[in-house]
């Protein structure tokens, strides 16, 4: 299939809209989906295409394919974005679709983009289109669809994965677009010499768009027949943001990467994924909660100052703010990613809890019951109970467990850190227990 020709494209056009590519041939990137071989890229070409979830990343060619989809198919295709469009326009769509369907037989591809930023109850408006035939559904969106989109619309929808291009990718993106004379820069005769495209396409971060966004403003600031260097690429990115959507699956995945980078003992790694979130725009007490909870959770008894270390940068945030305050959680960060870790309290608790699930009735002994009345002593409360102050070492062998939990045991201290000395200090009691010493001072 030949490329359309130059009249297809407004001049006013940016740069990306006008290099897409018309051909699947063209298309840069995603072979894991597209190659010969792959299901969803021969049925584009054989044109045959049901409805499709794109999830992706910006710039990875979301809107490029579904448009493809659409010439291969045949297919009348419409654009829809529910960022600046409701329902609707959705049913207006739909009553289009229909007639054309009915007067000529062609089918229609609704393009949902941003597809996420409907509620469940909105994307119920696609089904009965998507199930009689109406319309096929492509739907874009940057946030998982597991936790975004509604089951009813998932399982009448194929959902694919689009990665961020690789930087060769976006090299050869830049290459054509450097050349292209109908469509891209070409005609303007512009040099870029080979470190300047390897830096442009690192600093894309996996974004087509953004790459021939900065490439389209080099190329007007150095106008035809000028050599757009490396230095002034830099000048045109500015400031290089961090990916990063506090409000969707980055928010869990980069705080999920923070905290098994500092369960494995990783400073490195985890002051990176401190700095991304940090960077990007998180709150940085949302951050220090989860510090807190790292702290209780994978350092424990192995090291007790952990706990009040990552207490201490929470309130030291709190006083000095930002950017000041951020320090103090890179340090409780650094000092918990090298802290010996012991898990054994975490384990315990979930045990404990299990237990008083299962045994939610268990009686209190007679002997450590409280007895603050006469009636209360009569019946046996408190009856026995020895104080272990009484008693040599502030020890005395007593049962504290009920009945039906006597000798269960929840915590067992590891061998790393501080925990060394508490499971010094269990072995020396059950040592006396066992000889059944505890003879009154």
């Amino acid at each position: 299939m030949a490329r359309s020709a130059p009249s297809l494209f407004a001049p006013s056009e940016p740069l990306a809209v006008r290099l897409r590519p018309q051909t699947l041939d063209e298309f840069v990137g995603q072979e894991q989906i597209l190659a010969p071989g792959k299901p969803l890229g021969d049925a584009i070409r054989r044109g045959d295409v049901g409805s499709l979830i794109f999830w992706g990343p910006p710039g990875s060619g979301k809107t490029t394919l579904a448009g493809l989809i659409a010439h291969y198919t045949e297919r009348e295709f419409v654009a829809f974005s529910a960022v600046t469009e409701g329902i609707a326009r959705v049913r207006e769509i739909i009553r289009e679709a229909e007639q054309r369907r009915d007067t000529s037989g062609r089918g229609t591809i609704l393009f949902c983009d941003e597809i996420h930023r409907f509620n469940r109850a909105q994307q119920d408006a696609f089904l009965p289109s998507v199930e009689n035939g109406v319309i096929t559904l492509i739907g874009a969106t940057t946030e998982n669809p597991s936790f975004e989109l509604n089951a009813a619309l998932l399982s009448r929808a194929r959902v694919y994965v689009l990665e961020p291009l690789r930087s060769g990718d976006i090299a050869m993106v830049i290459s054509r677009a450097l050349t292209d004379r109908d469509h891209g820069l070409g005609s303007l005769e512009l040099s870029l010499p080979t470190d300047a495209v390897e830096f442009l396409a690192e600093q894309a971060d996996g974004d087509a768009r953004r790459a021939l966004s900065v490439l389209e403003a080099a190329g007007q600031q150095v106008g035809k027949g000028g050599a757009i260097t490396r230095e002034l690429l830099a000048q045109v990115l500015a400031r290089r943001l961090p990916a990063y959507d506090k409000s969707g699956e980055g928010h869990y995945n980069l705080i999920s990467a923070l905290h098994k980078a500092v369960r494995g003992s990783d400073p490195q790694g985890a002051l990176y994924w401190l700095a991304r979130m940090i960077e990007g725009g998180e709150d940085p007490l949302f951050i220090t909660r989860r510090v807190v909870r790292m702290a209780a959770e994978d350092i424990g008894l192995a090291d007790p100052q952990a706990l009040s270390l990552a207490l201490a940068a929470k309130d030291t945030y709190h006083f000095l703010g930002s950017p000041e305050g951020e320090l103090a959680i890179a340090q409780a960060v650094v000092y918990l990613a090298t802290a010996p870790k012991s898990n054994r309290v975490y384990v315990a608790w979930g045990e404990a809890l299990n237990a008083a699930r299962e045994s939610p009735a268990a009686p209190v002994p007679l002997h450590i019951r409280n007895a603050p009345t006469g009636l209360m002593k009569a019946m046996g409360y408190g009856k026995d109970y020895r104080y272990a102050h009484d008693y040599a070492e502030a020890y005395v062998p007593q049962e504290y467990l009920p009945e039906e939990l006597t000798g269960k045991v929840f915590y067992q201290p590891g061998d790393l850190g501080f925990e060394k000395k508490i499971a010094e200090r269990i072995a020396w009691w059950t040592g006396l227990k066992d000889k059944g010493q505890g003879t009154p001072e």
